[in-house]
């Protein structure tokens, strides 16, 4: 008996007593053949008995598709906690039949540019622009004529589909989780640079504080670096006030990470003298830290499981039918939160 990877069209076309290029036209359904029912389906018959496994590169040739999708980030495939976008969308291409080709720009436009010529020349189907971090930014030019999705990114041109973290939500989510456990004087650890996820979540913050009716203190809203030492900095400006605030809002785990270190210099435990809550769940900070920080989860997984959904949607649908969406993350419950306790005591 033939190893089933070894039949070739020949040996069908020999069982079947037909010609090979019957064989071809039957297996790909080709509606102009003249084949009658009767013989397309001794034909199928003879393949699945042979284990006939046809050549997916020379069907690709022959229709001008690949069966291949490119994912294209600037250091995504760098960053721990972006991992999920790679695996939702791999995962969902995997299901429909669709290989993915990875490739990582490190950020410089000329890698990028030959990097999606290379991808052109082995005529990918469409593909997946993801970005390091939520940000507003246009796709290159050379993507304009191909499906093209955006992961973690957004666009100005309706045309172009993305898919973002609903950012408000996240920080309405992790407020809301100091203020139910009684939390009035809470502090937020912002990201300085002028990005969407930075003035959202401060919307977000903004929104929640509202909500409750709680009044926003401006000098407890400050900017720092995104890490554990701007958070740091931040923090112990914030925890040596004589008013110091007994919940911090952070906007990353790795600034909350920060937080956890100024409040330990200063003698204060979390979270029996302040709440902490980041933001990202990233890996072996969220978890890693004592006692675990309570956060959101940002969706990578749903987000590039989504993009990869609409791109298959864009590749086999007629043009104009772009979405736009914001997927919401979760709040990840561990010890750093708890009622507040009084300030000195």
């Amino acid at each position: 008996m033939r190893a089933a990877g070894r039949v070739s069209i020949s040996d069908v076309a020999a069982d079947a007593g037909v010609s090979i290029s019957t064989v071809s036209a039957a297996l790909n359904d080709v509606g102009s053949a003249r084949i009658s029912p009767r013989t397309r389906d001794r034909i199928r018959e003879v393949a699945g008995r042979l284990g006939y496994v046809p050549n997916g590169l020379a069907q690709g040739l022959r229709r001008q598709r690949s069966g291949m999708v490119g994912f294209i980030g600037d250091e995504v495939a760098t960053t721990p906690y972006a991992v999920g976008m790679i695996l939702g969308a791999q995962e969902t291409l995997r299901a429909a039949g669709i290989l993915m080709v990875l490739m990582n720009s490190q950020g410089d436009p000329a890698l990028e540019a030959r990097e999606i010529e290379a991808l052109r020349q082995q005529r990918v189907e469409g593909i997946l622009y993801a970005s390091m971090y939520h940000r507003r930014l246009e796709p290159p030019a050379a993507l304009r004529d191909m499906a093209t999705v955006l992961l973690d990114a957004e666009s100005r041109v309706p045309e172009v589909s993305w898919v973002v973290p609903d950012e408000v939500a996240g920080a309405r989510a992790a407020v809301g989780e100091l203020l139910a456990h009684g939390h009035r004087r809470i502090g937020f650890l912002n990201n300085h640079e002028d990005i969407p996820a930075a003035r959202l979540r401060l919307r977000g913050f903004r929104a929640a504080m509202k909500q409750a009716r709680v009044a926003v203190d401006p000098t407890l809203v400050g900017g720092a670096p995104p890490t554990t030492s701007g958070g740091y900095d931040a923090a112990r400006r914030m925890l040596q006030r004589a008013d110091r605030p007994t919940a911090l809002f952070c906007f990353s785990d790795l600034m909350a990470m920060g937080a956890y270190h100024a409040a330990r210099e200063l003698g204060l435990d979390v979270p029996a003298d302040v709440s902490i809550v980041g933001y990202d769940n990233m890996p072996h900070v969220a978890d890693g830290l004592l006692p675990g920080l309570t956060t959101v989860e940002l969706p990578h997984y749903e987000m590039g499981a989504w993009a990869a959904g609409q791109l298959l949607a864009l590749i086999s649908a007629e043009p104009g039918q772009a979405r736009h969406v914001r997927l919401r993350g979760q709040l990840v419950r561990r010890g750093s939160v708890a009622v507040p306790g009084p300030i000195g005591g």
